[in-house]
C-alpha cells in the first residue's frame, strides 16, 4: 500500500506541476496581451490629445502667448481630473506626436509612449522611421532604443551602405546592407556600456571581460542577427595553438564572425594576424552551408594608411574598425562619421581615377 500510495503522491504532485505550469502561462499570456492592449489605449488617446490641441491652434487664435495659456488650462483642469502625466510639457509632446505621426496607420501599436517621447527627439524623418521599426522588429526596451539613439545607430549604419550604393536613397541603402557582409560592420563601435577608463593600465584583457560581462548590449551594438558562439577559441595548426578572443554567428549571412581585440593603433601584424585566423577557422569549423568566415580587428587607433595599402583594401572577409571606451557627444559622433564618409569618397574618387 505504501508503494501504491507513494506512486499517487508522485502522480499527484506531477499532475499539479503541469497543471499550475499551463494556469501560469494562460494568465501571462493574459497580462501580456492586457498590458498592451493599455499600452496601445494611451497610445492613441496621446495621438487624439494631440489632434485636438493642434485643430484647436488652427481654428482658433494663432498666437503663441495664446496657446501658451490654452496648454497651461488644460494642464491644470487634466491634472485635477486625472492626475500626473498632463503637465503643459506633456501636453506639449502629444502635439508633436501628432505632428509628426499625422496618418494613425503609421504608428506601431507594439510601442509604448515611452518609446514614442523618445523618437519624438529624432528630426530626421527616415531615421525616425527607421528606428520605429527596428524596434518592433528587434523588440527593444525603451532603454535599448534610447541608446541606439544617442550613439546615432542609423547614421552609422546608413555609413556602412554607403559602401556599395550612393547615399541619396536611404530605403535603398537599408535593402542593400541587408545582401552584403561589410554592411554589417560598424566603424566606430561605441562600447560605452563597458564603463573602462582609456588609462595607461588599461589591457586587452579589460576589454575583453567587460564585453563578456555586458554580452547583451554588445549583441546590441553589433546589430543584427549576431549570436555568441566562444570566446578565447582554440585553433591549432602544427602543433601551435591560437586563441581568437571572440567568435560569433550572424544567422542573416549564415556565417562566423571572429573578433580581435587590439589596444593602440591598428598595424599590419594584426591584420596578417587575422587573415590567418579566418583560413584556419574555415578550414576546421566552417560547414559545407556556412558562407566565408569574415574577421573584424576592433582597435582603439584605426590607422587609415594601413586600411588603404594593405589586404583590408580589397578582402572583402577581413575588417578593421575602431571602438570608443566612452559615449561622446551627439556632435564628436557625427565629425567621427563624416569622416568616415569622407574617407570613403575619397578612395571611390582614387579608384574611378585608375580605371
Amino acid at each position: 500500500m505504501s508503494n501504491v500510495k507513494k506512486n499517487m503522491d508522485q502522480d499527484l504532485i506531477r499532475f499539479n506541476s503541469d497543471l499550475y505550469g499551463a494556469i501560469r502561462r494562460v494568465l501571462e499570456t493574459a497580462r501580456q496581451s492586457a498590458y498592451k492592449a493599455v499600452n496601445f489605449a494611451m497610445v492613441q488617446a496621446y495621438w487624439q490629445i494631440g489632434r485636438l490641441i493642434v485643430e484647436d491652434e488652427q481654428n482658433g487664435e494663432a498666437r503663441a502667448e495664446y496657446g501658451k495659456k490654452v496648454l497651461e488650462e488644460l494642464s491644470r483642469r487634466l491634472t485635477a481630473d486625472f492626475g500626473k502625466g498632463f503637465d503643459a510639457r506633456e501636453l506639449r509632446k502629444m502635439r508633436q506626436f501628432y505632428l509628426l505621426f499625422q496618418k494613425w496607420d503609421a504608428v506601431r501599436p507594439e510601442l509604448s509612449w515611452t518609446h514614442y517621447r523618445l523618437l519624438l527627439r529624432v528630426e530626421n524623418q527616415a531615421a525616425r522611421d527607421w528606428y520605429m521599426n527596428e524596434a518592433v522588429a528587434e523588440n527593444w526596451s525603451s532603454r535599448q532604443l534610447e541608446r541606439q539613439i544617442s550613439v546615432l545607430y542609423y547614421d552609422r549604419m546608413l555609413l556602412s551602405a554607403d559602401k556599395q550604393s550612393t547615399r541619396t536613397d536611404a530605403k535603398k541603402n537599408m535593402a542593400l546592407a541587408k545582401l552584403e557582409p561589410e554592411s554589417f560592420i560598424r566603424n566606430p563601435y561605441v562600447l560605452e556600456f563597458l564603463d573602462l577608463k582609456d588609462y595607461p593600465n588599461l589591457h586587452e584583457k579589460d576589454i575583453e571581460e567587460g564585453l563578456i560581462n555586458n554580452l547583451q548590449a554588445f549583441l546590441l551594438e553589433l546589430g543584427k542577427g549576431f549570436c555568441f558562439v566562444a570566446r578565447q577559441k582554440r585553433i591549432r595548426f602544427d602543433d601551435q595553438d591560437f586563441y581568437i578572443d571572440l567568435v560569433f554567428y550572424n544567422c542573416i549571412l549564415k556565417c562566423y564572425v571572429l573578433i580581435d581585440l587590439k589596444l593602440g593603433e591598428l598595424t599590419y601584424q594584426d591584420i596578417g594576424q587575422m587573415d590567418g585566423y579566418i583560413r584556419l577557422y574555415e578550414e576546421q569549423y566552417r560547414k559545407e552551408d556556412d558562407n566565408p568566415t569574415l574577421g573584424i580587428v576592433l582597435c582603439s587607433n584605426r590607422n587609415e594608411a594601413i586600411v588603404k595599402y594593405s589586404v583590408l583594401h580589397e578582402n572583402k572577409q577581413l575588417f578593421a574598425s575602431k571602438y570608443l571606451l566612452y559615449l561622446p557627444s551627439e556632435e564628436e559622433l557625427k565629425k567621427e562619421i563624416e569622416r568616415g564618409r569622407k574617407l570613403l569618397d575619397e578612395t571611390a574618387g582614387a579608384e574611378a581615377e585608375s580605371q
